[in-house]
Protein backbone atom coordinates (compact mmCIF):
# COMPACT_ATOMS: atom_id res chain seq x y z
CA UNK A 1 0.00 0.00 0.00
CA UNK A 2 1.07 3.29 -1.17
CA UNK A 3 0.60 6.98 0.35
CA UNK A 4 -2.05 8.07 -1.73
CA UNK A 5 -5.68 9.89 -1.93
CA UNK A 6 -7.76 8.36 1.08
CA UNK A 7 -5.02 7.26 2.96
CA UNK A 8 -3.99 7.66 6.41
CA UNK A 9 -0.55 8.36 6.76
CA UNK A 10 2.35 7.99 9.41
CA UNK A 11 5.67 9.60 9.01
CA UNK A 12 8.51 10.63 11.14
CA UNK A 13 11.22 13.42 10.12
CA UNK A 14 13.22 15.74 10.75
CA UNK A 15 12.53 19.32 9.62
CA UNK A 16 15.55 21.77 9.44
CA UNK A 17 15.90 25.72 7.96
CA UNK A 18 18.83 27.52 7.45
CA UNK A 19 19.99 30.51 9.73
CA UNK A 20 21.26 33.94 8.34
CA UNK A 21 24.59 32.08 7.69
CA UNK A 22 23.09 29.30 5.92
CA UNK A 23 23.67 26.92 8.11
CA UNK A 24 21.07 24.22 8.93
CA UNK A 25 19.42 24.18 12.19
CA UNK A 26 16.88 21.58 13.37
CA UNK A 27 13.28 23.30 13.68
CA UNK A 28 11.45 19.93 14.59
CA UNK A 29 12.02 16.30 15.22
CA UNK A 30 9.06 13.77 15.14
CA UNK A 31 9.96 10.13 15.94
CA UNK A 32 8.59 6.80 16.06
CA UNK A 33 6.72 6.97 19.46
CA UNK A 34 4.80 9.88 17.90
CA UNK A 35 4.40 10.15 14.41
CA UNK A 36 2.78 12.79 12.66
CA UNK A 37 -0.23 11.08 11.53
CA UNK A 38 -2.61 12.63 8.56
CA UNK A 39 -5.35 11.75 5.54
CA UNK A 40 -3.49 12.26 2.67
CA UNK A 41 -4.81 15.00 0.06
CA UNK A 42 -7.16 16.87 2.49
CA UNK A 43 -5.23 20.35 2.16
CA UNK A 44 -3.71 19.63 5.54
CA UNK A 45 -0.21 20.25 4.62
CA UNK A 46 1.71 22.48 2.60
CA UNK A 47 0.60 20.61 -1.40
CA UNK A 48 4.46 20.42 -1.99
CA UNK A 49 4.82 18.13 1.04
CA UNK A 50 2.33 15.56 0.13
CA UNK A 51 3.50 15.80 -3.76
CA UNK A 52 6.90 14.48 -2.71
CA UNK A 53 5.74 11.42 -0.30
CA UNK A 54 2.95 10.55 -2.88
CA UNK A 55 3.91 6.83 -3.72
CA UNK A 56 5.68 6.12 -1.11
CA UNK A 57 5.51 2.88 0.92
CA UNK A 58 6.18 1.93 4.20
CA UNK A 59 9.66 1.65 5.23
CA UNK A 60 10.62 4.31 2.31
CA UNK A 61 12.88 7.21 3.42
CA UNK A 62 12.11 10.79 1.83
CA UNK A 63 14.39 13.66 1.58
CA UNK A 64 13.33 16.89 0.33
CA UNK A 65 13.12 20.96 0.45
CA UNK A 66 10.53 23.17 -0.12
CA UNK A 67 11.25 26.88 -0.72
CA UNK A 68 8.96 29.72 0.77
CA UNK A 69 6.91 29.99 -2.43
CA UNK A 70 5.74 26.49 -2.39
CA UNK A 71 5.77 26.92 1.69
CA UNK A 72 4.51 30.19 3.21
CA UNK A 73 5.25 32.93 1.66
CA UNK A 74 8.08 35.06 1.89
CA UNK A 75 8.64 37.25 4.86
CA UNK A 76 5.88 40.10 4.96
CA UNK A 77 7.01 43.15 6.50
CA UNK A 78 3.77 44.68 6.64
CA UNK A 79 2.99 41.63 9.08
CA UNK A 80 4.62 43.27 11.52
CA UNK A 81 2.61 45.64 14.10
CA UNK A 82 2.65 47.61 16.60
CA UNK A 83 -0.63 47.70 18.81
CA UNK A 84 -1.61 49.45 21.66
CA UNK A 85 -1.45 47.79 24.75
CA UNK A 86 -5.16 48.07 25.44
CA UNK A 87 -5.98 45.73 22.44
CA UNK A 88 -4.99 43.22 24.73
CA UNK A 89 -6.73 43.81 28.05
CA UNK A 90 -8.74 40.75 29.65
CA UNK A 91 -11.74 42.09 31.77
CA UNK A 92 -10.22 45.20 31.59
CA UNK A 93 -6.74 44.14 32.55
CA UNK A 94 -3.41 43.04 30.35
CA UNK A 95 -2.07 39.78 31.57
CA UNK A 96 1.68 40.97 31.61
CA UNK A 97 2.53 37.29 31.60
CA UNK A 98 1.15 36.42 28.24
CA UNK A 99 3.28 39.25 26.78
CA UNK A 100 6.42 37.90 26.56
CA UNK A 101 9.09 38.38 23.76
CA UNK A 102 8.55 35.08 21.60
CA UNK A 103 4.85 33.96 22.94
CA UNK A 104 2.51 33.22 20.50
CA UNK A 105 -0.99 34.75 21.36
CA UNK A 106 -4.37 33.88 19.26
CA UNK A 107 -5.90 36.64 18.00
CA UNK A 108 -8.70 37.92 15.61
CA UNK A 109 -8.68 40.51 12.71
CA UNK A 110 -11.24 43.09 12.09
CA UNK A 111 -12.79 40.54 9.38
CA UNK A 112 -13.12 38.11 12.49
CA UNK A 113 -10.28 35.58 10.75
CA UNK A 114 -8.00 34.16 13.70
CA UNK A 115 -4.34 34.64 13.55
CA UNK A 116 -1.36 33.67 15.48
CA UNK A 117 0.89 36.49 15.93
CA UNK A 118 4.60 36.16 18.30
CA UNK A 119 4.93 39.15 20.48
CA UNK A 120 8.65 40.83 19.22
CA UNK A 121 9.03 43.45 21.78
CA UNK A 122 6.85 45.08 24.76
CA UNK A 123 7.14 48.90 24.87
CA UNK A 124 5.69 51.05 27.66
CA UNK A 125 2.35 51.68 25.82
CA UNK A 126 2.70 49.67 22.50
CA UNK A 127 3.23 45.54 21.71
CA UNK A 128 5.11 44.91 18.24
CA UNK A 129 3.65 41.79 17.08
CA UNK A 130 4.48 39.36 14.04
CA UNK A 131 1.64 37.95 11.79
CA UNK A 132 4.13 35.96 9.75
CA UNK A 133 3.68 32.34 9.82
CA UNK A 134 6.99 31.24 11.95
CA UNK A 135 8.42 29.42 8.82
CA UNK A 136 8.03 32.36 6.43
CA UNK A 137 11.10 33.11 3.97
CA UNK A 138 12.43 29.89 4.90
CA UNK A 139 13.92 27.08 3.09
CA UNK A 140 12.30 23.83 4.56
CA UNK A 141 14.51 20.66 4.13
CA UNK A 142 12.44 17.91 5.31
CA UNK A 143 13.81 13.81 5.94
CA UNK A 144 12.29 11.06 7.31
CA UNK A 145 10.27 7.92 6.64
CA UNK A 146 7.08 6.79 6.16
CA UNK A 147 6.08 4.70 9.33
CA UNK A 148 2.39 3.83 8.16
CA UNK A 149 -0.47 3.70 5.22
CA UNK A 150 -3.63 2.66 6.14
CA UNK A 151 -6.94 2.84 4.63
CA UNK A 152 -9.07 6.11 5.73
CA UNK A 153 -12.64 4.47 7.34
CA UNK A 154 -15.45 6.10 5.79
CA UNK A 155 -16.07 8.58 9.01
CA UNK A 156 -12.30 9.78 8.65
CA UNK A 157 -13.37 10.99 5.00
CA UNK A 158 -16.64 12.22 5.59
CA UNK A 159 -14.72 14.32 8.53
CA UNK A 160 -11.85 15.17 6.45
CA UNK A 161 -8.94 14.38 9.58
CA UNK A 162 -7.44 11.33 10.75
CA UNK A 163 -9.32 9.72 13.96
CA UNK A 164 -8.33 7.28 16.98
CA UNK A 165 -4.93 7.43 17.52
CA UNK A 166 -2.35 10.26 16.47
CA UNK A 167 -5.87 11.28 15.50
CA UNK A 168 -8.46 13.57 16.42
CA UNK A 169 -10.73 12.07 19.39
CA UNK A 170 -14.51 13.37 19.25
Amino acid sequence: MTVNENKVVSLTYELRTNDENGQQTLVEKVEQDNPMVFLYGVGGLLERFEDNIKGLAVGDPFEFSIDPEEGYGEFDEEAVVSLPKDVFKVNGKVDETMLQVGNFIPMTDNEGNRLQGRVLEVESENVVMDFNHPLAGKNMHFKGTVVGVRDATSEELAHGHVHGEGGHHH
